[in-house]
C-alpha cells in the first residue's frame, strides 16, 4: 500500500503559505484599526481564506516539487488566489451571515497573493543558496 506523506519541504511550503496569509489578515486588520471582536473576526477571515488556498494551490502545483518553481511562480500563485478568494469570502460571509463584498474580495485576494508571492520567492532564493 502506497503512503502519501508530505516531504518535508511540502510542510515548511505550508506552513510558510499560512504564515503569509496570517500576516496579509493581520495587515489588512492593523490598516482599519479594528481591534473590537479581534479574534472572532480574525479567525472568521484567516479560517476561509487558508482553507480555500489549500483547496486551490495544489490544482496549480504550488505543492508540487518537481515542477520548475521559478518559471511560472507569479501565474500559479494569481490562478490559484483567483479562484481561493471567491471562494473564502463566500465562506466568510456564510460564516458571518453577511455579504461577499466583490471588492472585499479583491483587495484580499491581491494582498494575499502578494504575500504568498514574497513568502515564496524568499523559500525558492532560500533553497538556490542551499
Amino acid at each position: 500500500m502506497e503512503s502519501n506523506k508530505f516531504s518535508r519541504e511540502q510542510i515548511s511550503l505550508a506552513v510558510g503559505d499560512a504564515t503569509a496569509i496570517l500576516v496579509a489578515v493581520a495587515l489588512g486588520f492593523v490598516n482599519h484599526a479594528n481591534i473590537s471582536g479581534f479574534l472572532d473576526r480574525f479567525a472568521f477571515t484567516f479560517l476561509p481564506f487558508i482553507m480555500a488556498w489549500y483547496i486551490s494551490a495544489p490544482r496549480f502545483g504550488l505543492f508540487d516539487l518537481s515542477r520548475p518553481a521559478w518559471k511560472n511562480l507569479a501565474l500559479q500563485i494569481s490562478g490559484a488566489m483567483f479562484l481561493a478568494a471567491p471562494l473564502a469570502v463566500i465562506i466568510r460571509a456564510a460564516w458571518l451571515q453577511s455579504s461577499a463584498l466583490p471588492l472585499f474580495t479583491l483587495i484580499m485576494g491581491t494582498s494575499t497573493a502578494i504575500a504568498l508571492f514574497v513568502w515564496r520567492f524568499i523559500y525558492l532564493f532560500w533553497l538556490a543558496r542551499k
